[in-house]
């Protein structure tokens, strides 16, 4: 009885073992064909995604959301939590500063080591060579609401929580990207139910399909880089 036991055992493990490195090798599989994406610097398709870029910048204004889908495994996953539209793996919030704007978000990662909440400028947040497409998000806010969504972002990122592994909407410590900009807005237009949440299989979280599929959100840009 006891060998039995054992034997069941070992063949679960097995199993397990199995599945797993089935994903591993699928992911590698998944990053390495995006890779083989990306333009040769100055090529004909380079020069393309640039100006999209530029243009993409010369639209946003503070209070702004931007989209992105990154070429790597672990964005094509992020985007695996989205349920009715899968585009983008990323977002973040803009801020005009001096003239420029800037983009602050949450992101884990080789990226982004010590996985705190980044200021960066818009063109970088963009760059083709780390992403497949991007979008430019408005959400009408009245003055006053901008306002209040600064002074909050701001103050998330004096804090500069790290990036939340476990998805817990119910930490504030650790904030994934769409967590971070569900609780800024929220907070800023005073309406717990701006912006809503996905419960799926008894787990409650925010896709970024839950960000821009909304009466709120309006994408007024968006392209795929060539």
């Amino acid at each position: 009885m006891k060998k039995s036991i054992k034997s069941k055992i070992i063949i679960i493990l097995i199993s397990v073992v199995s599945i797993f490195v089935v994903a591993i090798v699928a992911l590698l599989a998944v990053h390495s064909q995006l890779k083989q994406k990306i333009p040769h610097p100055d090529s004909a398709a380079d020069i393309w995604n640039k100006k999209a870029i530029d243009s993409a910048v010369t639209l946003l204004h503070s209070g702004y959301m931007v989209l992105r889908m990154g070429r790597g495994a672990d964005s094509y996953m992020l985007a695996q939590l989205n349920q009715k539209d899968k585009s983008f793996s990323h977002c973040g919030i803009v801020f005009i500063e001096n003239g420029y704007p800037f983009v602050y978000h949450c992101i884990g990662g080789e990226d982004n080591p010590d996985e705190r909440l980044r200021r960066d400028s818009a063109c970088f947040f963009f760059s083709q060579v780390h992403n497949l497409a991007m979008a430019v998000v408005n959400f009408e806010f009245s003055d006053a609401q901008t306002q209040r969504l600064k002074s909050i972002v701001y103050d998330y990122y004096k804090k500069r929580p790290k990036f939340d592994l476990q998805f817990d909407l119910k930490t504030d410590d650790k904030l994934y990207c769409a967590e971070f900009v569900y609780k800024a807005i929220n907070q800023a237009v005073d309406d717990t139910a701006y912006i809503q949440t996905t419960t799926l299989m008894g787990c409650t979280f925010v896709g970024i399909d839950n960000l821009f599929l909304n009466q709120h959100a309006h994408i007024i840009w968006q392209t795929k880089f060539k």
